[in-house]
């Protein structure tokens, strides 16, 4: 019997572990309440302001937009700020523009690391966590691509070296113009 339990029981482990890796796996993919999907085109709501005035995100239309959504707590949030604020700067003539949403509950803290962070680019915070559901940040970091006209373009979860060559390359093709 000993013999058989030796084998059964990290047998049974493993099944947990699997059936457990699967759970958090399809909970992975699964859409925040009123979450606009890739395709769609996000409703107007209150950008309020964290490093800039607050203003309506239809306010924000007309020139393709990139959106992070970040949290002061989240390591890899921290570790992409300074390629977001490089590539918002890299461009001379603009032809998007890139914001940060922050999920943090407490302002202090968010503008406490753009400060130490030395970030540029405008920031407001969702402390009422609309823009979260509505943009589907049920991971963070998310970075969307927003075309000229509030049209989601595509969802980019996880953080990116946003300056760098592939990211660049990849924002051009989608926004239409030369990296």
């Amino acid at each position: 019997m000993g013999r058989l339990m030796a084998v059964v029981l990290p047998a049974l482990r493993l099944a947990a572990h699997l059936m457990f890796g699967l759970t958090l796996a399809g909970n992975a993919g699964a859409a925040t309440p009123g979450e606009v999907p890739v395709g769609g085109t996000l409703r107007e709501a209150r950008l309020n302001g964290l490093s800039a005035p607050a203003t309506m995100l239809s306010s924000l239309r007309g020139k393709p937009l990139i959106i992070n959504v970040w949290a002061s707590w989240c390591g890899p949030c921290r570790a992409e700020m300074a390629s977001l604020d490089k590539l918002a700067k890299r461009y001379p003539k603009q032809p998007f523009r890139v914001i940060g949403i922050s999920t943090d509950d407490y302002p202090e803290k968010a503008y406490a690391f753009l400060e130490r962070s030395g970030t540029a680019f405008d920031n407001y915070i969702d402390a009422k966590l609309e823009l979260e559901n509505m943009l589907g940040a049920n991971r963070l970091p998310l970075t969307l691509l927003i075309d000229a006209r509030g049209k989601v373009l595509a969802k980019v979860y996880g953080a990116r070296d946003w300056d760098g060559i592939e990211a660049r390359t990849m924002i051009a093709k989608e926004f239409g113009f030369k990296p």
